[in-house]
């Protein structure tokens, strides 16, 4: 129903659609005002990644790259994500199989450190203060930037630490801001110890876009949901700041 009615997702679906529309269609969805969707996941075939990597501009036909990347979406999907509800994170895996592809950012390492501690000797649970801080090396060209930041949380400090970096040589980054956060534990039974997948929500004022994270542990998923978020934005518009950035590290 809604935008789902004309949404593909199995592989054959994707090929058969290509050669003919009407095939799994069952009106053009122009006539209600809607368009054809394709998905991508496990159940992805190669139709699915030439189709979405056109979408997206990028041309990558049915070959050794197309079948290099399904394999790493089927891989990294068995390890918690999901790209059916984060297309940035899938358009910046595509781009990442171009073998000329530069990050416009690269980690080095990163430190989170939460602290609890007391205002007075004697108190109350309530009036006990939660500190996040957090440390970052990034890389930006050949210039290493080390960072720190506090935040309301260890998410909000990585975050904080991460633009702090960045800032510097990318000033329109200001405009991008966290719009939703979400967290989901993958294996119940594992308890505390079970992978988690981060989805990250993040708007400039005029387009929004969504990334995915998964890992055991949530501080790693949140980075990859996080940076991706960045990166993404980054490339659709921080082009000239890439450029200048470029020159000042060279």
């Amino acid at each position: 129903m809604g935008v789902s009615a004309f949404t593909h997702k199995a592989g054959l679906h994707v090929s058969g659609m290509m050669k003919h529309e009407e095939s799994y269609q069952h009106i053009n969805p122009d006539l209600v005002g809607n368009r054809s969707r394709v998905l991508v996941s496990e159940l992805s075939g190669l139709s699915n990644i030439t189709y979405k990597a056109k979408e997206l501009g990028l041309d990558i036909p049915k070959g050794e790259r197309a079948k290099a990347v399904l394999e790493q979406i089927k891989s990294l999907e068995k390890q918690g994500f999901q790209y059916e509800s984060a297309e940035a994170s899938f358009e910046l895996l595509l781009k990442r199989t171009n073998p000329d592809y530069q990050s416009p950012f690269e980690l080095v390492d990163f430190m989170v450190v939460v602290e609890k501690h007391r205002r007075t000797p004697i108190v109350s649970a309530r009036e006990e203060d939660m500190l996040s801080e957090a440390m970052v090396k990034v890389r930006v060209g050949g210039e290493v930037i080390h960072t720190a930041a506090e935040g309301n949380g260890p998410v909000n400090a990585l975050d904080a630490a991460l633009r702090k970096a960045l800032l510097q040589f990318y000033p329109s980054l200001a405009v991008v801001k966290l719009m939703d956060y979400k967290v989901r534990i993958l294996e119940e039974s594992d308890g505390t110890k079970s992978k988690v997948r981060v989805l990250i929500e993040s708007s400039d004022g005029e387009h929004d876009w969504r990334t995915v994270g998964s890992s055991t542990n949530i501080m790693e998923a949140s980075w990859v949901a996080l940076a991706d978020s960045l990166e993404y934005w980054l490339l659709r518009h921080g082009s000239v700041a890439a450029k200048k950035a470029a020159r000042r590290s060279g």
